[in-house]
């Protein structure tokens, strides 16, 4: 990617360096801010293979398998490399058209490509047979020298979890458990949620203490919330009550004050 932006001004390639950057940070967590960035880069150079194989794996993140198509068609042909092949065959599939990402499955771009590629294909090929409602045909599809494999690979858990789900859709359910087990023994990165999987077919329920604990709290928020009213609502009523009996009542005359005693005359013996 670096030689491809020397081909820049480099004031302008370290501004294009910059929004990959982010695409790449972004891809996983933020999607929508990821495509953001790549439709800058995408501006700013839109003639460089790298901009517009990260714009394409940016559209593709967002689900936009139109745009993510044109991108890679373009990459590959600025490069000419097939590496891309299995993506832009899930990008039809995305666009409803499984028919033609099985017909790119039988390609010869797909002799060219390594091994991963290969495997990815194939999750691919079976995804599309699926799609079509051909069940069966999935499961056939994805038996293969790399499943058997005990080795463990970039692709093992992917391609095993791919193999039991489509186990599970013809009914072979007890094959599906073994398999899903195999995907998360290989499953050193969490890419899927065999466990999950294994658990919904043992038929085990998992609580969330922490969404418990919240709840709990929430309760007794909202009781003390519900005391204090209560406590504010009697004393309210009791003023109440106060005020009308008070009204109620003849006001008191205040007590006459007694008249002085007459005094007496000094002047008289």
């Amino acid at each position: 990617m670096r030689q491809e932006l020397m081909s820049l001004p480099k004031g302008l390639a370290e501004e294009v360096a910059r929004n990959l950057v982010m695409v790449a940070n972004l891809l996983d967590e933020d999607p929508e801010q990821a495509y953001a960035y790549s439709r800058i880069a995408l501006r700013l150079a839109s003639r460089v293979a790298a901009v517009r194989e990260a714009a394409g794996f940016a559209s593709y993140a967002t689900a936009k398998y139109s745009e993510a198509l044109a991108e890679f068609r373009a990459a590959r042909r600025m490069t000419g490399s097939v590496e891309l092949w299995p993506v832009m065959a899930d990008c039809e599939r995305g666009m409803g058209r499984p028919e033609r990402a099985l017909a790119m499955a039988g390609e010869p771009e797909v002799n060219k490509l390594d091994k991963a590629g290969q495997v990815e294909m194939r999750l691919v090929a079976a995804g599309a047979r699926k799609d079509m409602g051909q069940a069966d045909a999935a499961v056939v599809t994805l038996q293969s020298p790399e499943l058997a494999s005990n080795s463990v690979q970039p692709w093992t858990a992917r391609l095993r979890y791919a193999y039991a789900d489509a186990l599970l859709d013809v009914g072979r359910e007890s094959e599906a458990r073994e398999w899903f087990a195999k995907a998360l023994e290989a499953d050193q990165g969490g890419q899927t949620d065999a466990s999950d999987r294994l658990a919904e077919l043992d038929g085990v329920e998992f609580t969330d203490a922490m969404v418990e604990s919240d709840d709990e709290e929430t309760a007794e928020e909202s009781a003390a919330e519900e005391s204090v009213v209560e406590t504010e609502t009697e004393t309210e009523v009791k003023a109440e009550a106060e005020a009308a009996e008070s009204a109620e009542k003849p006001a008191e005359k205040p007590a006459e004050e007694p008249a002085e005693a007459p005094k007496a005359d000094d002047d008289k013996s």
